[in-house]
Order: structure tokens, then sequence, then C-alpha cells
């Protein structure tokens, strides 16, 4: 196939986020991506086939390999978060997960099987029927002890810790400071304990793809992890807080949180307690992250989900 036609166009969503998150090195990255798709798709002998998507980071491109066989490319910049993608896909085997075809660490690019795009758990009406799904999926991935090397739940939990006080001053609701230091406290208290699972870490509804009709495989694949070692109660938290508008509709958020929380908990088979402490250290996750971008306030829904969560810490 000629050069031209293989080359790539750049979803503007994709260069205007890089730009945003990554600033110079986002957009250099941005610039050589053309030349990195056409290099990686005569070395692997790829065919494009169909249109390529994208997230936040990577583009995906539908291909075609020499013998036929359908496979997807994923293309991202090398970081801390992803650069242990494949080395958690190996050790998975495809339990549960997306296959690795190949990987080319040096520029971060893997080569997937192909799963269908187009469906995704919030394709699923009923949000507790996709939860069973998730939970279950997250039950089997968190059952593999991490290999070694990996990136660990109790240093990053370290270095929430150690971040809280200083965060804590660019708050400026004086009961989201203390939310802050609950939630730091919740974290403290299993420190000590941080696990040794293999964790997906952003295990949510978008991430959980349909097999491709026709597929022998199990119908619905988790996808994009960021490999980490710990505590399998730090996987609960985006099963809460995405799908939100399902919880709202229920009339009663605090009441649906939960009813999800127990779900995830039950399934897993985890311990509530610590569940709910790890839950916690997601919320102190999500708001330090919302505060380095320039927030001076804790999202409405991380509060109302950790409020829900505290419960079941101190029963009324």
């Amino acid at each position: 196939m000629p050069a031209a036609a293989r080359r790539v166009e750049v979803p503007a969503a994709l260069a205007a986020s890089h730009a945003r998150h990554g600033g110079d090195a986002g957009r250099a990255w941005i610039a050589a991506l053309p030349a990195l798709v056409e290099e990686m798709l005569d070395r692997w002998e790829l065919r494009p086939d169909g249109r390529g998507r994208h997230g936040v980071v990577a583009l995906v491109i539908p291909v075609l390999r020499a013998d036929g066989t359908p496979a997807a490319v994923k293309f991202q910049p090398v970081d801390e978060e992803n650069s242990a993608e494949p080395v958690g896909l190996r050790h998975w085997r495809g339990d549960g997960i997306v296959r690795l075809l190949q990987d080319d660490p040096a520029t971060g690019t893997l080569l997937l099987e192909r799963l269908d795009g187009d469906r995704c758990l919030t394709e699923i009406p009923d949000d507790l029927t996709a939860l069973r799904v998730l939970a279950e999926l997250d039950a089997r991935l968190t059952a593999v002890t991490a290999p070694a090397g990996l990136r660990r739940l109790a240093d990053i939990a370290a270095a929430m810790l150690a971040d809280v006080p200083v965060a804590e001053r660019h708050l400026t609701d004086p009961a989201d400071q203390t939310l802050l230091r609950t939630c730091a406290a919740a974290v403290a208290e299993v420190i000590g304990e941080p696990g040794d699972r293999l964790l997906h870490w952003d295990l949510h509804y978008e991430n959980v793809l349909a097999a491709p009709p026709g597929s022998d495989r199990e119908p619905w694949i988790a996808i994009d992890p960021k490999p980490l070692a710990g505590d399998p109660g730090f996987e609960v938290l985006p099963a809460l807080d995405n799908r939100w508008p399902d919880i709202v509709a229920t009339g009663d958020a605090p009441r649906a949180v939960l009813r999800r929380f127990d779900l995830m908990t039950e399934i897993m088979d985890l311990d509530r307690d610590r569940a709910a402490h790890w839950t916690l250290g997601r919320v102190l996750q999500n708001a330090l992250w919302d505060i380095e971008d320039g927030e001076t306030a804790i999202h409405p829904e991380q509060t109302l989900i950790a409020r829900a969560v505290l419960r079941r810490l101190h029963p009324a």
C-alpha cells in the first residue's frame, strides 16, 4: 500500500488534549505521530482497516495483519502510567482482558486483538447488570499476583499522604478540607498492608468492550489497564462514579452508591471495611489530581461517594 494511503490524519481533539496536558512535549508527540504510524504499519506488516478511535491520550487504528487477521494498533506516548501496560497484558494472558499480540517498548506502541469498539458496558441499559459484568471481570483480574517491578500502591499511597498538607490549603471550603483529611486518615490506616494483586487501576464501563460478532471469546473483555500492584479494594471507585446519571435517577444517590459498593465487594469477595478505606483513598487521589489542575473544591460527586462509603466504616 502506498505510504500516502496509510498516512494518518491526527484527530483535532486528540491533538488539543496532548497540547493541553503535555505542553510542548505533547505537541511534539502529535507532530511525530503520522510518521510513527507509517513506521509501525510497515514494521509489523499491517494494513489499515477502518476508522481510528482515540481517547484523551491514545490513538487506536483497526488493522489487518499479513495473514488477514483483524487486530488493532494502539499509539501512545510512553509515560509512568502506561509503560507497564504490556507487562500486565502478558501476565493476564487474555483472561478477561484484551490479548497483546506484539509491542514496541521504545515507542509504547501495542498491537492488540480486535474488539468491538462500538459496544461497551454503557450499552447495557440496566446499570446493575453492567456492574455485575464489571465486578466479575475485576474479580478475575485481581485474582492474579502482580509480577515484580510494577508500580506499587504502597508508594502511591505514601506520596498522596505527603501531598495532603499542601493540597489542603488550596481548598476554600473547610468542609472539603475536613473531608480531605478524613480520606487521608483512612489511607493511613491501611497503608501498612497495601496488597500484592495485579490491579487494572482504571476498570470502568467504557473500558470493557464487546467481543467481535462470531468470536469465540467471552462476551465482554477489559481494555486499557494501568497495571499496579496492590489491594483489590483500590479498584472499586470507577464503578461508583461512572454512569452517574443512573445513580441520580434513583432519587437516592447515597443509597444507590452503596448498592453498587456492596455488590462490587460481594462479587469480588473483598473485605468490605478494607475496600471502604481504599475507596476513600481513590477519592483522595482524585481530589489531589483536581487540586493539581487548579481546582479549589472537591467534586460534588466525589464528596457524595466519600460520605456514603463512610457509612460502611461508621454505621449510624
